[in-house]
C-alpha cells in the first residue's frame, strides 16, 4: 500500500535517510520488502522542520526513484524532524493532493493501509468533520479524511486520543454498512516536537512498523560501522520496514500500540479504539 519513516533528532541530511541506507525509502519504491505491495511508485512526499513555524511539504506524483527534484533537494535540504512517505494508491488519484504527508498548520500526518469500501462510507465520515476544518480538505484519500477526523475529535490537544476517536468512529460507521474490517493502519503524526505513530487493524493483523534500538548501544557493539558513527545518540526512526539489516538495530511495533517519541527516548502505549 504505501512505506513511509519519521525521524527525529539532530539535524540529518535528508539525503542521509532518502537514500543512502541499504534499505532505504528511494529502494523501497521499487522493491519493498514487507508491503503490500513491492512497488510504491504512486507519488511520494517530504514533510520536514526548518525556520518557520509550519513545515514545509514537496509532493510529486512521479515515483520517488525517478525523481530528479528530490534527488537535488535530498543534497541539500537538512532537518532536525522528517516525514517521508512513498505511495501506492488504493484507488483514489495519482495527484498532488493526494501525496502525503498533509499538513495542517504545524502539523503532519501520513498513514499506510486504508479505509476498507471507503466510497460507501466516505459521505457519513465527511459530515463527521467540523465545518472549519472541511474546506480545508484538498484531495480525496481516505488517509486525507481520516486527519481531518483525527482533528475534529482534538489531534492538537490530545492525539492518542483523538485517534482513538477517529478509528472509532471509523470502525462504527464501517460495520453499521457491513463491512467486517473497517480500517487498516499505521498513522504517523506531529506537531514537530513529538512524534505520535499506531499501528493497528481492525482484523488484529496490521501493516509492519519498527523503531530503532538505542543508538549508543548500537555504537558500542558495532565500533566500526560509520552510518552509526555519525549518528547523534538522539536519532530515532519509525519507519514502515528497516532500512539496513544490522542485527539488533530494529524492534517491531507491536500491534494495538502507540509509540511516542520525544527528544531522545520513546514510549509505547496500548491503543484501541474509542466510541463516544
Amino acid at each position: 500500500m504505501c512505506r513511509w519513516l519519521a525521524y527525529s533528532g539532530s539535524p540529518v541530511n535528508l539525503e542521509e535517510l532518502l537514500y543512502k541506507p541499504a534499505n532505504s525509502l528511494v529502494i523501497q519504491s521499487k522493491h519493498s520488502r514487507m508491503g503490500v505491495e513491492t512497488t510504491n511508485g504512486d507519488g511520494f512526499g517530504v514533510g520536514w522542520y526548518g525556520t518557520s513555524p509550519e513545515p514545509g511539504v514537496f509532493h510529486s506524483t512521479e515515483p520517488a526513484w525517478h525523481d530528479r527534484n528530490l534527488r537535488e533537494l535530498a543534497a541539500q535540504a537538512s532537518s532536525r524532524r522528517v516525514f517521508a512517505h512513498i505511495r501506492a494508491t488504493t484507488g483514489s488519484a495519482v495527484q498532488q493532493t493526494n501525496c502525503h504527508p498533509f499538513r495542517h498548520g504545524r502539523w503532519l500526518w501520513m498513514h499506510n493501509g486504508l479505509i476498507t469500501d471507503f466510497p460507501a462510507v466516505k459521505r457519513e465520515l465527511a459530515m463527521a468533520v467540523e465545518p472549519g476544518l472541511y474546506p480545508e480538505i484538498e484531495g480525496s484519500t481516505d488517509s486525507e479524511m481520516f486527519f481531518y477526523l483525527a482533528l475534529t475529535f482534538g489531534l492538537e490537544q490530545d492525539p492518542r486520543g483523538a485517534v482513538a476517536a477517529a478509528v472509532g468512529l471509523i470502525e462504527d460507521t464501517g460495520r453499521r454498512h457491513g463491512i467486517e474490517h473497517p480500517i487498516q493502519m499505521t498513522v504517523a503524526t506531529t506537531d514537530g516536537d513529538t512524534t505520535w505513530a499506531f499501528r493497528y487493524s481492525s482484523e488484529r493483523h496490521s501493516r509492519s512498523l519498527f523503531h530503532n534500538t538505542d543508538i549508543a548501544t548500537l555504537r558500542a557493539q558495532y565500533p566500526d560501522n560509520p552510518v552509526l558513527q555519525e549518528l547523534a545518540d538522539n536519532a530515532r526512526l519509525v519507519v514502515s520496514e528497516p532500512l539496513g539489516d544490522l542485527r539488533g538495530a530494529w524492534r517491531e511495533v507491536p500491534d494495538a500500540t502507540c509509540v511516542v517519541v520525544h527528544g531522545g527516548g520513546e514510549d509505547l502505549f496500548p491503543f484501541s479504539p474509542s466510541v463516544s
